[in-house]
């Protein structure tokens, strides 16, 4: 094969919100602002741009991680020294194993939860649109899908499901104990929000408004949980009415600043707020949490949050990361035939040819034969050859498999496949081939 895997990304586990959001690559990922596109060295691409992680998956040359990281900070106008700084790289069938990790929610934020696996299919349809996947990299999503759903049929790692929208509103109800006299806003009409809202209901919130640039999706979103829309431009002046703001969209600089807050709580009389910002780049201004009465966390500050929830999956994780190494060692295994198949094809071709040139010679030393014993005669050659065939086939994929790339180079050497014969060894009871 004449392409490797690698993996670049940041994520929750390695850098803050601050960070991550600085790096984003959430509006690159359509045909007219795709980040990495496809070179000599860089032959496929996949973007993965979450709240929690940036990752690009790329099948390259060995220059392809620094090409990669050099579009990247291109796309965001960032150093990119400074962006080496903070990226990991995993290669090869690290790369796959990393992969099938967070497709399985293994590497999430909240263990087990659902969404990752629908940001991963979203990502891979637009690389798909993009067309920036070939062979590697669509056979190794599509494993990944595989994986997760392996892991949630085997095993218990998605029950009782948690989510970010679930952790934030479990922190509202310990700021306000009695959820029933809250309203709540909603700003963004996303999976998230739409998570955030059942979260909010089930706590037994008073009223759930809805704000949206499409005011559209805001009106469904209100609508299927019995709530209000408001228009965005009527954002801030909605804000004295509502106790629990979460938002999550997909602004690239904050909706909320600690002006308009400040505003917005006198009007309140003081009234204590509670805003929880899940967005990556943060819909709201930081400076908002040196306000008095205002409580503001941000997706990392739900790390806690989520821990107690995440405790009672660890067992089920050892065996969803069972399942993992299972199905990258079946990879190692597709990756292995990929190598190995261009010399199968030139082995059957190398035979067939002889096969065919000395049945010529021997139908013309025969002089006339009929059409049924030419037939006859060429279905025993066919078959001489692909009996003779099998035995040394098997033995390269047997050899394959095990990554011993010296026993297919071996094995062309025999049979002259790169029109290089055996040197003779001088020696008679030496090995007839290096």
């Amino acid at each position: 094969m004449d392409r490797t895997l690698f993996l670049l990304g940041i994520n929750h586990r390695t850098t803050g919100v601050a960070v991550r959001e600085r790096f984003s690559l959430a509006n690159h990922c359509d045909q007219e602002h795709w980040a990495v596109p496809c070179t000599a060295a860089v032959q496929e691409s996949v973007i993965l741009s979450t709240c929690n992680r940036v990752e690009i998956l790329a099948a390259g040359t060995e220059e392809a991680p620094e090409q990669t990281l050099r579009a990247w900070a291109g796309a965001t106008k960032t150093d990119s020294a400074e962006l080496k700084s903070y990226v990991y790289v995993y290669k090869h069938l690290d790369a796959a194993r990393h992969l099938f990790s967070v497709a399985s929610s293994l590497d999430s934020m909240v263990l087990g939860e659902p969404q990752i696996l629908g940001q991963l299919k979203t990502a891979y349809r637009a690389a798909v649109e993009c067309k920036t996947t070939g062979v590697l990299l669509n056979n190794l999503l599509h494993r990944a899908f595989f994986v997760a759903k392996r892991v949630r049929s085997e095993t218990a790692i998605a029950s009782s499901a948690v989510s970010i929208s679930y952790a934030a509103v479990e922190l509202a109800k310990r700021i306000f104990g009695n959820m029933s006299m809250r309203k709540a806003l909603l700003v963004g009409a996303g999976e998230m929000s739409e998570l955030a809202a059942r979260h909010l209901l089930q706590s037994g919130v008073s009223e759930i408004l809805v704000a949206n640039r499409t005011n559209a999706k805001a009106q469904a979103l209100a609508e299927q949980f019995h709530g209000c829309a408001v228009t965005f431009e009527n954002l801030t002046n909605c804000l004295a009415e509502v106790d629990i703001v979460i938002t999550s969209t997909g602004s690239t600089y904050p909706l909320l600043n600690a002006r308009d807050i400040n505003a917005v709580l006198k009007l309140r009389k003081n009234r204590p707020m509670f805003f929880i910002d899940i967005a990556v780049p943060r819909d709201i201004d930081p400076d908002v949490n040196n306000l008095d009465n205002v409580y503001l966390y941000d997706i990392d500050d739900l790390k806690d949050v989520v821990e107690e929830n995440t405790a009672t999956r660890r067992d089920e994780a050892i065996k969803a990361s069972a399942i993992v190494e299972e199905e990258v060692a079946s990879f190692a295994r597709w990756l292995s035939g990929l190598d190995i198949q261009p010399s199968i094809v030139d082995l059957i071709s190398h035979t067939e040819t002889i096969a065919r040139k000395e049945l010529d010679k021997t139908l013309k030393r025969l002089g006339h034969v009929s059409d049924r014993e030419r037939a006859a005669m060429e279905t025993m050659v066919a078959a001489l050859v692909r009996k003779l065939n099998h035995a040394p086939i098997m033995f390269l994929k047997r050899c394959g498999m095990d990554g011993n790339a010296a026993h297919v180079s071996m094995l062309r050497r025999m049979y002259s496949l790169d029109k290089k014969a055996c040197p003779a060894r001088k020696n008679r009871n030496a090995l007839l081939y290096d």
